[in-house]
């Protein structure tokens, strides 16, 4: 998705068919379009109620915002006949992480904690930043990796303000907390970086107002996977939302690897499936390690780890998965429970999945 002079009803079809539920926003504005008299809080008719349990959004209407996103290519039609309507995506229903890099006037904190909590910094890194795609460059610096703001990481889209919208698939299994980076009631990734994930929506490549247009720089034209680095930093800063058996069941006695069995076995029993029994296994596996981040000491992390690289090692060799899906989802699951220590991770990863590789696993294996 590229320039401004796309249609907005291009931009929303673009949008869906990649399985990001979309709804319109006011012409000329980047906010949602007021819903009816009953639902818009602006209304002297609003009436309180939940917007999931709307009647309007059932009927196709445009109340409560993202809330009313959808992918209903008919709808989709519908909304967009009437011109001047920007695009927006729910994030949340999208499995997308948005990283919103500001550049807000502001003048930046002067001290290390408020411009990169939990982040040693030097008093010169300090006084060298100036705005939000400074702070982003910097954090990514002091972890070893490449300037994430040239748009060769991700689909990268440059805001009417000057500021950028990283957009990023979430890892499987997973779910995010939005957030904002001057907004301290709530998870803070660093100043003037915003987080936006559950609960939230983003403006589409495309889409103009009154500001200007929302348009993507650099080469990438998809989101990619969450990068593990970057993923490390959002759980570290409180942005990973717990695991939907933790929500269902958040006093739960039972043992996480009995947990992980459980929440996995919807995927189906060995013998019946063994493409669902392959993801069950993969996945019972990787909660296992995952959970881990319950515990910052003596979770077995290691171990629970290496036999999960080498459980996968089997379904790589089994041709269940693919080695570079399997060493991403071990990497993820991780530094999900140990986000400080990808090197050790990617060693006992390498070395798991070189020794499961040699016995190629079945669904007739399962005890």
């Amino acid at each position: 998705m590229s320039a401004g002079d796309v249609e907005p009803v291009r931009v929303a079809r673009w949008c869906a068919g990649r399985g990001y539920p979309v709804f319109p926003l006011a012409p000329g504005r980047k906010t949602p379009m007021r819903g009816c008299e009953r639902c818009s809080q602006q209304s002297a008719g609003y009436v309180p109620h939940p917007p999931q349990e709307c009647a309007c959004l059932a009927r196709g209407g445009l109340c409560h915002g993202f809330y009313a996103a959808t992918l209903d290519a008919d709808l989709i039609e519908h909304w967009w006949a009437v011109a001047g309507r920007g695009v927006a995506v729910s994030t949340g229903p999208a499995q997308l992480v948005v990283v919103d890099v500001d550049r807000h006037s502001s003048s930046p904190p002067s001290r290390a904690e408020q411009l990169l909590p939990g982040v040693d910094l030097t008093p010169e890194q300090v006084a060298a930043v100036k705005d939000g795609p400074d702070v982003l460059r910097l954090l990514a610096r002091t972890r070893g990796q490449a300037d994430p703001t040239d748009g060769g990481l991700t689909m990268t889209v440059r805001t009417p303000s000057g500021g950028l919208h990283l957009w990023f698939r979430a890892p499987a299994r997973t779910a995010w907390r939005g957030s904002a980076g001057g907004d301290h009631q709530g998870p803070v990734l660093g100043w003037q970086l915003d987080v936006r994930a559950r609960g939230g929506y983003i403006v589409a490549p495309g889409t103009r107002t009154e500001a200007g247009t929302y348009e993507v720089v650099g080469p990438c034209r998809e989101p990619v996977l969450l990068p593990s680095w970057l993923a490390g930093e959002l759980t570290r800063t409180g942005h990973l939302l717990p695991s939907v058996a933790d929500r269902v069941r958040p006093e739960s006695p039972v043992p996480n690897r009995a947990r992980a069995a459980a929440s996995a076995a919807r995927w189906g029993s060995a013998g019946q499936d063994p493409g669902r029994w392959a993801e069950r296994t993969a996945v019972t596996v990787l909660e296992a390690v995952a959970d881990c981040r319950r515990v910052p000491e003596g979770a077995g992390w290691s171990g629970i780890l290496n036999r999960a690289a080498f459980t996968l090692g089997g379904l790589v060799a089994g041709a269940h998965i693919t080695e570079e899906a399997a060493h991403t989802a071990l990497l993820d699951a991780a530094l999900i429970a140990r986000p400080t220590k990808k090197a050790v991770a990617l060693g006992i990863i390498r070395s798991g999945l070189a020794a499961g590789k040699r016995r190629a696993l079945h669904p007739k294996d399962e005890r």
